[in-house]
Order: C-alpha cells, then sequence, then structure tokens
C-alpha cells in the first residue's frame, strides 16, 4: 500500500494489520494521519517527537521510541542535542505530512512532542496543565480548567484547551520565547499556580505528588513544564478502544462533552471541517509570564 503526501509515496507495509480490538487496521491508521496532517503538522513542527508504538495491537504491550532509527529516511528532519546527563539523543522532527504518514507505518499510534523547539530546546514555547481525575469524574476536570482559565484571565494571559483521548483534559498558554525564559523558571511558575488553586480550592485540588496522599482529589499537573518532557500531540491518537484523539476545542465545547474520549478517528475530522481548529491561531497570542494575584 502507498499513500502519496507531500508528493511523497510513503510505503504502508501490513496495512490490513488490526491494531484496534473494533478492527481498526494499519492502513486505517494511516489515512487518519495523512488527512489530518493539515491540522496536526503545524501545531508539532519542530518539536523533538516520541513515537509510542504498538506493533502487535493496543491489546498488547507497546513501547516509547524516543531516538531516531537508525534506517529512517534521509528526507526526514531530525535535531540531535545534548541531555542533562551529557548524553547525545536524535529525534524525529514531524515537519510535514509524509512524515506523520511514515511514524504510522511504524505502528506509531501516539505522537508526544516536546514544549519546546529545535531551534531552541531551552527555551518552552508552551506552558501546560495536565489534569486526570482521580477516577472517572469528568466534571472535575472541567472545573479544574475552568478555574485555570479563570486564574490565566484575570492576569490578562490566554489560554487552550485540549481533550487528551484519555481521561483528562491539557489547559496550554503559548509563550513568548523573546523573553527568554527557561524551563526551570515556567515549572516554578506553574507550581506556584496550581498552589495558589489548591490554596483557594482545597477540597477538590492538589499538587501531592503522591498519588497515596492525594485522595479523592484532581492533581494539577505542573511537572511536564521541564526540558524533554512531553505532552500529547494534538490531533494524535490515544491507544484505547475506539481510537480516541487527542483534540484542541473552544471552551464552549466542554459544555457538550462528557468524556475526554468525545473525538475519535472516526468523527474528529468531521468536528474540524464544521468548527476548524481551535489552536490555529494560538502562538498569535503568545504571553510571557505575569505575577501571579492571590
Amino acid at each position: 500500500m502507498q499513500i502519496e503526501s507531500d508528493s511523497r509515496e510513503v510505503k504502508i507495509t501490513h496495512p490490513d494489520k488490526v491494531l484496534f480490538p473494533d478492527g481498526t487496521t494499519k492502513g486505517e491508521m494511516a489515512d487518519y494521519f495523512r488527512d489530518v496532517a493539515e491540522v496536526m503538522v503545524p501545531l508539532v513542527m519542530d518539536r523533538p517527537l516520541t513515537m509510542q508504538r504498538f506493533p502487535d495491537g493496543i491489546d498488547k504491550p507497546g513501547f516509547f521510541q524516543k531516538e531516531a532509527p537508525y534506517y529512517l529516511p534521509e528526507w526526514i528532519k531530525t535535531v540531535t542535542f545534548e541531555l542533562r546527563d551529557g548524553r547525545r539523543q536524535r529525534q524525529i522532527l514531524c515537519n510535514d505530512a509524509a512524515t506523520l504518514v511514515w511514524t504510522a507505518n511504524q505502528d506509531c499510534i501516539t505522537q508526544h512532542v516536546w514544549l519546546s523547539r529545535a531551534d531552541d530546546l531551552e527555551r518552552p514555547d508552551e506552558l501546560v496543565f495536565d489534569l486526570d481525575p482521580p477516577d472517572d469524574d469528568f466534571d472535575l476536570v472541567r472545573f479544574a480548567a475552568r478555574a485555570i482559565r479563570a486564574r490565566l484571565q484575570d492576569m490578562d494571559m490566554p489560554a487552550f484547551v485540549m481533550t487528551t483521548g484519555s481521561r483528562g483534559l491539557h489547559v496550554v498558554v503559548p509563550l513568548d520565547r523573546s523573553a527568554g525564559v527557561g524551563f526551570d523558571e515556567v515549572r516554578a511558575w506553574a507550581r506556584d499556580l496550581a498552589a495558589n488553586l489548591v490554596w483557594s480550592i482545597p477540597d477538590s485540588f492538589t499538587v501531592e505528588l503522591s498519588r497515596e496522599k492525594r485522595g479523592h482529589r484532581l492533581f494539577i499537573d505542573y511537572t511536564r513544564n521541564a526540558f524533554g518532557q512531553t505532552k500529547v500531540a494534538p490531533y494524535t491518537v490515544r491507544a484505547k478502544r475506539g481510537a480516541p484523539v487527542a483534540t484542541p476545542v473552544e471552551w464552549d465545547e466542554l459544555d457538550h462533552i462528557d468524556s475526554s474520549q468525545a473525538y475519535n478517528i472516526r468523527n474528529v475530522l468531521k468536528r474540524v471541517e464544521k468548527k476548524g481548529d481551535p489552536w490555529k491561531s494560538m502562538y498569535k497570542y503568545a504571553t510571557v509570564l505575569k505575577p501571579i494575584k492571590k
């Protein structure tokens, strides 16, 4: 099977391989990533990418692959950088639709990307709060996301929201890299904002790192704001039944969504066609970190 994308023909081996219990195949996954690339690629471009691969389908153990494989086609862009321990690492940059389709041929169901870009890996251009409920209470996740947005709006800072396709939501703030702020400062700021919310609503939220000590409270996860950490890529697929998709949404859409898995590979493109991509102009609103109001 050959898929034409960006004037390249990407070969899909074993396109009939079933990756999901409902019968969704590798070929269908490759078709989806080709079709969603127009909105997905601009949001992941120039970000080091980690592939989450499931060569035997989602009902069998998968694995994460950070390093670009030795057999990577020459036309796929990469970035090589030094890790904190001194080791050097080379990772894929998903800068076009053909690369996205190629990852699908590697049985990559979920792509994870950095919060910074290849030209300045030390300076994030996104800040993210990862919100997962302690159980399946999506109402609590919605409440947390809106509480974070309200605090950000009070500081005249933008907030964008995305279903993760799993259990929760990501709240993302685009950052102005020209301010020269590094990951340590961004992470500390995110923790302070999360702690401020916990102080205001201690029965619902926590910044407690220990799962055992969180109880029924939702952990406002600020820890992804660190060098080398990733977030799930917008419009990627999650390794769950029904092939749910991590989907950027408008804030008012949360009123009509009862699960982080509301969108999947069979309905998300219709959603994009009807409503457009809510994150299309996100980086026009890039901001600097503001003093946190108590």
